[in-house]
């Protein structure tokens, strides 16, 4: 008799793991669905002239906190400005009249 539970118990199982296994394939299937959709959209950006890797750029930018976007830009600017890359910039012009 106890085999039978077990078995009860195995079947459950093995159908609750096939039911999360299924319901993971078919958001894989709707993401590779909505990375094509946006893909497709990237090209449509491209064939109007506008600069895809710059709307990456824009659309990564928007999704992030602001005042971590804002820490980042800052110390982007201090290691450029360590590494003389400023130097031709509105910016850096600013910074060397300063010193």
């Amino acid at each position: 008799m106890s085999d039978i539970g077990h078995n009860s118990v195995n079947t459950d199982t093995a159908k609750r793991l096939l039911s999360i296994i299924e319901r993971i394939e078919r958001l894989e299937e709707e993401r590779k669905a909505l990375g094509d959709d946006v893909k497709d959209i990237y090209k449509e950006a491209k064939s109007a002239g506008f600069d895809a890797p710059t709307i990456r750029l824009i659309i990564k930018r928007r999704a992030e906190d602001e005042a971590k976007r804002e820490e980042r830009e800052a110390l982007l600017e201090t290691y450029l400005a360590a590494l003389g890359q400023l130097a031709d910039t509105p910016l850096g012009k600013a910074a060397q009249e300063r010193f």
